[in-house]
């Protein structure tokens, strides 16, 4: 199960989104398999949609962020059909790598490569069941006064 803290608040400094503009963002994820793929979230999440309409739309309402996903409409399906690549990245902080890592080998979508260390901490590719691509990282703990 991934931390309920597992994403940063987009809005949380003064004056960062201009409110008449844009009052709230979220990001949507198409899916051929709207079902599955809200079942997948639901479990990696361990939090069940806001919203849920069969075969057309879920929602979850994380912290700082919305994430919802859509069945394309049929006369819209050939635009989803085929991604030129994985640009997109949904990045989900955690707070045990490893756990997260067990989680998602458990929901049947293991990470396919190692973790990898960067200056920020450790992180994981892995995909959901569409393929879209899911960056779990840990954060390096604070350095203690020397």
């Amino acid at each position: 199960m991934l931390s309920h803290e597992c994403l940063k608040s987009l809005s949380g400094e003064a004056g960062l989104v201009n409110q008449q503009f844009c009052s709230e963002a979220f990001v949507a994820l198409a899916t051929r398999q709207l079902n599955e793929s809200a079942q997948f979230y639901e479990a990696l999440f361990d939090l069940p949609p806001q919203v849920f309409l069969a075969d057309r739309y879920a929602e979850f309402a994380l912290p700082g962020l919305k994430l919802a996903l859509f069945q394309p409409q049929k006369g819209d399906a050939d635009e989803f059909a085929n991604p030129t690549g994985a640009a997109m990245s949904l990045c989900l902080e955690v707070t045990d790598l490893e756990g997260a890592i067990a989680h998602l080998t458990q929901l049947g979508q293991p990470p396919p490569g190692d973790i990898q260390t960067a200056s920020h901490g450790r992180e994981i590719y892995a995909y959901d069941p569409d393929g879209n691509r899911l960056i779990l990282h840990q954060g390096q703990p604070p350095r203690s006064p020397s």
